[in-house]
C-alpha cells in the first residue's frame, strides 16, 4: 500500500509550505535548531527555490541589520 492510499489524496493542508512555515524553517536552520520532523516537512513538502530566496533574504537583512549596528555603535562612540 503505497503513502497516498494510506493517508488518502493530498489536502490543503499537505500541498505545501506557508510563508510563515518557511521563515521559521529558514530561521531554525540558520541557528541549527530546526527538528527532524519540521526538516522532513521540508523536504517533503516544500520548493528547494522558495528556501534558497527566503534564506538569500534572510542573509542580506541580517548583514545589513549587523552593518547598520555596528555604524550607530561607532557613531555613538565618536569614529
Amino acid at each position: 500500500m503505497t503513502e497516498e492510499n494510506r493517508m488518502g489524496p493530498p489536502g490543503p493542508a499537505q500541498q505545501g509550505l506557508s510563508i510563515l512555515q518557511v521563515i521559521q524553517s529558514v530561521v531554525a536552520a540558520a541557528m541549527g535548531v530546526q527538528s527532524n520532523r519540521n526538516r522532513e516537512r521540508d523536504f517533503t513538502r516544500g520548493a528547494a527555490k522558495t528556501f534558497i530566496i527566503a534564506g538569500l533574504i534572510g542573509t542580506a537583512v541580517f548583514v545589513l541589520t549587523v552593518y547598520t549596528v555596528v555604524h550607530l555603535v561607532l557613531g555613538a562612540a565618536g569614529h
